[in-house]
């Protein structure tokens, strides 16, 4: 066995226990959704038997989690450079839900202020501000969000936010149509297109 995959086999071992410790079961508890004997488990978690895929599966299903991520070893996506938007600011994609998106973004300009200016899509964004002030245009209101406060609002009213005395830091989560829309607009604004 090459050091690599003892090393995915020792992180598989671990992650197993850390998911049954973090739902507050006992190895009996685990054992039995997973269809194992209890002595079965405990070999398994404390590297004393070998892993097996017909386990293994049994185990996912038991954590309420997929195979993928029980034998994920994506340690060299860990450090995410940003996207710069020009005068937009940056973001740095996250992974996560497939149906929702996680993006961390530094705005540094005032919203418009004018609805013609600001884009409308369908889906929902939710968004917390991690350091500074924003500023929340949704039509025609002004909504001054600051650092630890959050805001949910339907994409389909026109909106757009900036940053309100200097730079701001926003964690914002999309659901897919809010995503779609967000790239839709992206790609416009590169074809010179207004958005």
């Amino acid at each position: 066995m090459t050091h690599e995959n003892g090393a995915l086999d020792g992180l598989v071992r671990k992650r197993i226990r850390a998911l049954r410790v973090a739902q507050g079961l006992s190895l009996e508890e685990l054992a039995t959704r997973a269809h194992l004997s209890q002595s079965s488990l405990s070999r398994i978690e404390g590297g004393k038997r070998r892993l097996a895929l017909d386990q293994l599966v049994a185990l996912a299903r038991a954590l309420d989690t997929s195979l993928d991520q029980l034998v994920e070893n994506a340690a060299e996506d860990v450090v995410i450079s940003a996207m710069s938007h020009g005068t937009h600011g940056l973001s740095w994609p996250m992974k996560g839900d497939p149906a929702m998106s996680v993006m961390r973004r530094r705005l540094t300009e005032a919203p418009p202020d004018s609805p013609s200016k600001m884009r409308a899509h369908p889906g929902r964004e939710w968004l917390v501000v991690l350091s500074g002030t924003a500023i929340l245009m949704l039509g025609h209101r002004r909504y001054r969000i600051e650092t630890n406060q959050a805001a949910e609002f339907p994409t389909m009213l026109p909106h757009a936010i900036g940053a309100e005395g200097g730079p701001c830091e926003i964690m914002f989560v999309f659901d897919r149509d809010a995503r779609r829309g967000h790239r839709e607009t992206g790609e416009q604004r590169e074809n010179g297109d207004s958005p």
